[in-house]
């Protein structure tokens, strides 16, 4: 059988349409459409159905899917059988500025023997199908339920600040209580719908009753920033570990948050069997590491059901 079909079947069924499946696999639209059709052919049953939103799984589409994820699965641990001792730790940080990256940098300062590789992704989603599909070992993100499969630990509960121009009235504070915050609002543009950004900002909100507008377009942080640094009632959350510089003409703030501290919290999660030698020493240090914010702190309910159940891992 082809796995390269199979991968381009699992990629359609999770992405839902055949375009973003080229796009996640790096090929055409095209081939996507031919290895599946080939596949289709080899199994003598049609996979998809067609329809006017991208690709629905057929019955038999559905019953093929979890064994082709076993399959594909089967098929990295094979490869990493033979290459885990020559290959680098594949992470999953995210993204190149935040907390989890400053974790996995701090975990190399302690453990240069090892061969390391610092990869990003989009979000939750990706990070999740690249650990089952063995594209990486360990990812650090934001988990709103268990993933199947998957074994995980919280490793940082991230303080959130924000960042006001000078012409903002939080300007000049020391820190600012999450009441006052709740007065403001705050910009956080481009949150994916469905995204777990989405959900933690959705319950700080619930909870505190602060204006987050994630209307874009998202330029990205740079353009962000600009924006701030003219405006007399915009704010943002930004991590306590995220690196930021910006133009000093800017004369930006960043202003700890209290009363309670709202966290994010940053779970390990890595594919059980994943055999990397590096791996085992990854989640042992970030069990050493991890560490309560001192004081009154807030996060998601289920993270503190969990934290009050002592379950910090699975």
């Amino acid at each position: 059988m082809n796995f390269e079909a199979l991968r381009a079947f699992v990629a359609v069924a999770e992405e839902g349409q055949f375009r973003l499946a080229a796009g996640r696999l790096g090929i055409s639209q095209q081939a996507v459409s031919k290895r599946v059709a080939g596949l289709e052919g080899e199994l003598g049953v049609v996979l998809f159905e067609r329809v006017a939103a991208g690709a629905s799984l057929t019955v038999d589409g559905r019953t093929f899917l979890p064994r082709a994820k076993a399959v594909l699965s089967a098929v990295a641990d094979a490869v990493e059988s033979v290459q885990r001792e020559t290959r680098p730790l594949r992470v999953d940080v995210l993204g190149r500025r935040l907390a989890a990256a400053e974790v996995f940098r701090e975990f190399h300062r302690e453990h240069r023997e090892v061969p390391m590789e610092m990869l990003t992704s989009s979000g939750a989603a990706e990070t999740l199908r690249e650990l089952r599909a063995g594209a990486v070992d360990a990812g650090f993100t934001y988990l709103r339920e268990p993933p199947e499969g998957l074994k995980h630990v919280y490793a940082y509960l991230e303080p959130l600040q924000i960042v006001v121009g000078p012409g903002h009235p939080l300007a000049g504070r020391r820190e600012v209580r999450l009441a006052e915050v709740a007065e403001h609002r705050a910009w956080v543009p481009g949150i994916r719908r469905g995204s777990e950004w989405e959900g933690f900002y959705a319950e700080l909100s619930a909870e505190f009753g602060v204006d987050v507008d994630p209307a874009g377009p998202n330029f990205g942080l740079e353009a962000l920033l600009d924006t701030l640094a003219e405006s007399r009632t915009l704010f943002t959350f930004v991590g306590e570990k995220i690196r930021i510089a910006w133009p000093e003409r800017h004369d930006l703030q960043r202003i700890p948050v209290v009363e309670p501290v709202p966290c994010y919290p940053w779970s390990l999660v890595w594919r059980p069997g994943t055999g990397h030698r590096g791996l085992a020493e990854l989640v042992a240090f970030v069990r050493r590491g991890w560490a309560r914010p001192a004081g009154a702190s807030w996060v998601p309910e289920h993270v503190r059901r969990d934290l009050v159940r002592g379950a910090r891992s699975s």
